[in-house]
């Protein structure tokens, strides 16, 4: 029988242990894990990364474990990314949790579009920011994506009016990425709203549609 918390305590004592200083030495840690987890069946696998996080306060290796694991990530439903994403409180934990777990778990249809849309309405500045940084794993090739125009501009569309900074970013992200995949419809969406949009979105979405590039060199 595995022993879902003895594990979590022994990858949380390796990651103490190993003391990585950048995202390539943390990621060095998970990879080991991740090979040691792939005969794990995905409850077993679930529950490690949920004692990670709720026990020792980790995102990155619950989230990477299971992004990782096919069926620990086959598993994502509402219920569960919820539970993942609570108490998020940084652009960090947001962008970690929005393209590794919710977004992926978006593209594969295990999450609706209603869902990502109850996100967007929240209270919450983080969840909002999570709701269009989900949008980024069905727009970028290399996470599996591609093209999601619709669903993105509808994500981005109830968060118009939003100046909070973190949402701003969010969408100026989001937007960006869907430039290579419907140009016309991103130019469309920046005429549409106009003055509705933060000067920040205008701006760097209209330079990605100019040269490519998000700013300007």
């Amino acid at each position: 029988m595995i022993h879902a918390a003895e594990v979590a305590d022994a990858i949380n004592l390796d990651y103490r242990d190993s003391a990585p200083t950048n995202a390539s030495e943390a990621r060095a840690v998970r990879k080991r894990w991740t090979a040691q987890l792939r005969p794990y069946a995905a409850e077993d696998a679930i529950e490690i990364a949920l004692g990670l996080l709720e026990d020792h306060g980790h995102r990155f290796l619950p989230y990477e474990l299971i992004r990782f694991h096919p069926a620990a990530l086959a598993r994502v439903d509402r219920a569960l990314a919820e539970r993942l994403g609570s108490g998020m409180s940084s652009w960090g934990d947001v962008d970690m949790f929005a393209v590794l777990v919710a977004g992926q778990a978006w593209r594969r249809v295990q999450i609706s579009d209603d869902t990502i849309h109850d996100w967007a309405r929240s209270d919450d500045r983080w969840w909002r920011r999570a709701a269009l940084v989900a949008t980024v794993p069905l727009n970028v090739r290399a996470q599996g994506g591609s093209g999601a125009p619709q669903q993105t501009f509808a994500v981005c569309s109830f968060l118009i009016g939003d100046r909070d900074e973190m949402v701003v970013k969010g969408m100026s992200w989001a937007l960006r990425e869907v430039v290579v995949h419907d140009a016309a419809g991103v130019r469309a969406f920046l005429d549409q709203y106009g003055p509705r949009l933060a000067a920040r979105v205008r701006r760097e979405v209209s330079t990605k549609l100019a040269t490519g590039l998000k700013v300007r060199n």
